[in-house]
């Protein structure tokens, strides 16, 4: 399993509201469409230190190859179109994970 996470800083203007709205209504409602994609979440960052970023968010994935073929569908093309209008990814880390990992769930 690949997981991807991406340092998100919101655009000039754009309200964290707004964007929190759209991350829960648009962005984890898309995620079922996207068969690549094992989980996804968006953490807004707590620390008042970090001025790179506003938000991250940790993507698993069965692997990059079938997450590069859903990035090409339409689906994916528009959900992206909608965030550049919110937000950009500052950075973005990719690796795979040490399993079987840990989860109190």
């Amino acid at each position: 399993m690949d997981v991807i996470v991406h340092r998100i800083r919101l655009r000039g203007g754009v309200d964290p509201a707004a964007f929190e709205r759209w991350v829960r209504e648009t962005d984890y409602a898309t995620c079922p469409l996207l068969p690549s994609v094992l989980s996804f979440t968006v953490q807004r960052v707590t620390d008042d230190s970090s001025t790179q970023f506003d938000y991250f968010e940790v993507i698993s994935v069965r692997s990059r190859a079938e997450f590069r073929r859903d990035m090409e569908g339409d689906t994916f093309q528009g959900l992206a179109a909608e965030f550049e209008k919110l937000a950009t990814v500052v950075d973005e880390l990719v690796g795979e994970r040490v399993e079987p990992g840990y989860s109190a769930a």
